[in-house]
C-alpha cells in the first residue's frame, strides 16, 4: 500500500509538470504506476484533482488548494534535509553532469579533476549529448548539472550560470598555404564541404545562422569521428578553438582562424530553476565556475 507521502509527492510532480507521461518519466516509474497513485489520492479525499486535457492535465479546484497547502510544507522539508546534509558534509552519492560533446576534450576533464580531489568516494555520472538534449535532461531532474551552448536555453524553468565564450575555426588537413599567419580565413561566400554536428545541433545552428550555405557531407555526433573523417578528406569542420593542438596532431589535422564571420558562443552552466539544487551538485558547479575563470579569453 502507498504511503501518504508518496501518493502527495506523485501528486506534485504532475501538478508541477502538468503531464502524467512526464511525472511518470522523472519518477522512474510506469504511467500506469503514476494514475494508480492519483486514482488512490482522488479516492481518499472524494474529489478529484486534475482534468485530462489534449496536452497533458489541469488542476481542478480541489487540485489547486491541494497544490496551495502542501508545496511549501514540502519544499522546506526537502531543504531541511538538504541543508542537514550539507551542514554536515556531504561526501557520498551520485551527480549527474550532463554536457556538450566539445567540451570533454578541453573543459571538463579539468572540472572533474578538481572535484574529484576533494570527493573521492562520489559517483560523478557524465552524460555527452546534443544541446537539446542536454537542456531536457536538467529540466527532467535526469541530470543535476548541465554545460550547454546558451542559444540553447530558451525556457525559464532553468537557471544559467555563464562560463567562458567559445570561438570556432576550421579544422582541416590543408596547409594555409599563401596566408599570412595570424590573418585567418573569411569563409563567406566561399564553397564548404563540411563534416559537421546532425540537425538540433548548437554548433550547426550556429553555422546555418552565420549566413553560411555548407554542403555537409556527412555528419557524426562525436569530435572523434569527424576528426577521423577529416583526416580521410572527405571534408573539414568547424569546432572550437580550444581543442587541444595534441587531439589533432594525432589526426594530422591543423587549425585555421575564421577572421569572417565571427562564429562565437558563450559557454554556460545550467541548473533546475525550481528544484533544490543538491549540495555535491553545487560544489560540482563551483568547480566548473573556478576552472572558467582560469580560461584564457
Amino acid at each position: 500500500m502507498d504511503s501518504p507521502d508518496r501518493l502527495l509527492r506523485c501528486f506534485l510532480r504532475i501538478a508541477e509538470l502538468k503531464s502524467l507521461s512526464r511525472a511518470a518519466e522523472e519518477l522512474d516509474q510506469t504511467q500506469s504506476g503514476v494514475s494508480r497513485q492519483l486514482a488512490a489520492l482522488e479516492a481518499q479525499l472524494g474529489k478529484p484533482l486534475f482534468v485530462r486535457t489534449g496536452r497533458g492535465v489541469t488542476l481542478t479546484e480541489a487540485g489547486q488548494k491541494l497544490q496551495e497547502a502542501i508545496g511549501g510544507p514540502y519544499r522546506a522539508i526537502d531543504q531541511a534535509v538538504e541543508g542537514i546534509r550539507q551542514a554536515h558534509g556531504t561526501t557520498q552519492g551520485t551527480v549527474r553532469l550532463a554536457i556538450v560533446h566539445t567540451v570533454s576534450y578541453y573543459f571538463i576533464a579539468d572540472v572533474v579533476a578538481s572535484f574529484v580531489s576533494t570527493h573521492p568516494n562520489v559517483n560523478l555520472s557524465l552524460m555527452g549529448r546534443s544541446s537539446a538534449d542536454v537542456v531536457a535532461l536538467v529540466e527532467a531532474g535526469k541530470a543535476d548539472l548541465g554545460v550547454v551552448y546558451d542559444t540553447a536555453v530558451d525556457t525559464a524553468s532553468l537557471t544559467v550560470h555563464p562560463l567562458f565564450e567559445d570561438q570556432m575555426c576550421l579544422v582541416t588537413r590543408q596547409p594555409a598555404a599563401g596566408r599570412p599567419q595570424g590573418e585567418g580565413i573569411d569563409l563567406r561566400g566561399q564553397t564548404l564541404r563540411l563534416v559537421g554536428f546532425p540537425q538540433g545541433y548548437a554548433l550547426r545552428r550556429m553555422i546555418e545562422s552565420a549566413g553560411l550555405q555548407p554542403t555537409c557531407v556527412t555528419e557524426a555526433e562525436t569530435v572523434d569521428a569527424m576528426l577521423k573523417l577529416v583526416s580521410m578528406g572527405v571534408g573539414d569542420c568547424i569546432l572550437p578553438c580550444r581543442l587541444p593542438d595534441r587531439l589533432l596532431n594525432d589526426y594530422g589535422l591543423q587549425k585555421v582562424k575564421i577572421a569572417a564571420p565571427l562564429l562565437r558562443r558563450r559557454m554556460v552552466a545550467i541548473t533546475h530553476a525550481e528544484r533544490h539544487v543538491m549540495p555535491l551538485a553545487d560544489t560540482l558547479l563551483a568547480c566548473a565556475l573556478q576552472v572558467a575563470r582560469s580560461l584564457e579569453p
